[in-house]
């Protein structure tokens, strides 16, 4: 798969089915990018597991941190690094002993490693690379609109904003 670029409907097919999501690397510091990356998917209703053996037995957003993958204690759908490039090997060798397999990896923003992805391939698993869920999310559900964020659609109407947390999902493409 040419990863340089991605179809929209391969993006949202992959955010409409996912449920479960481990974040390698997930961080407690709220500053962190993958701190808000992990509190935004909570907040649309996915299962999220933070990953980060310095953190293990603790909790980040309410969630057990947990070691490692296979610390996991249910199947997860797309596992979401949060490493440097260099460390993704071994993050595909630890998704490649799970059983059943995750449906994707993602890796985010600045994280690419052909190989690995081609591994993880092989194996019937779909990867994303140098890109972010969250930002994907809000680009593919228009939310990123409403702050004022170029999201290729031009309109006059004003979304109808209701009380409590908002979101219009993903759209299909």
């Amino acid at each position: 798969m040419n990863h340089d670029s991605y179809d929209d409907a391969y993006i949202s097919g992959i955010l409409n089915t996912v449920r479960t999501v481990a974040i390698v690397g997930a961080s407690a510091n709220e500053v962190r990018p993958s701190f808000f990356v992990t509190k935004y998917l909570i907040d649309k209703g996915y299962t999220v597991f933070p990953v980060n053996p310095g953190h293990a037995g603790k909790t980040i957003l309410g969630r057990p941190v947990h070691a490692r993958l296979a610390d996991i204690p249910e199947p997860i759908d797309m596992v979401d690094v949060f490493r440097a490039s260099a460390a993704v090997p071994g993050i595909v060798d630890e998704v490649l002993a799970l059983d059943p397999l995750p449906k994707v990896i993602w890796m985010q923003l600045t994280v690419r490693h052909d190989e690995a992805a081609r591994r993880a391939e092989a194996a019937g698993i779909k990867v994303v690379m140098d890109r972010c869920p969250k930002i994907e999310y809000a680009r593919l559900s228009r939310e990123i609109g409403w702050n004022g964020v170029n999201s290729k659609v031009i309109s006059a109407r004003k979304p109808l904003m209701k009380a409590g947390f908002q979101s219009f999902g993903i759209r299909q493409r």
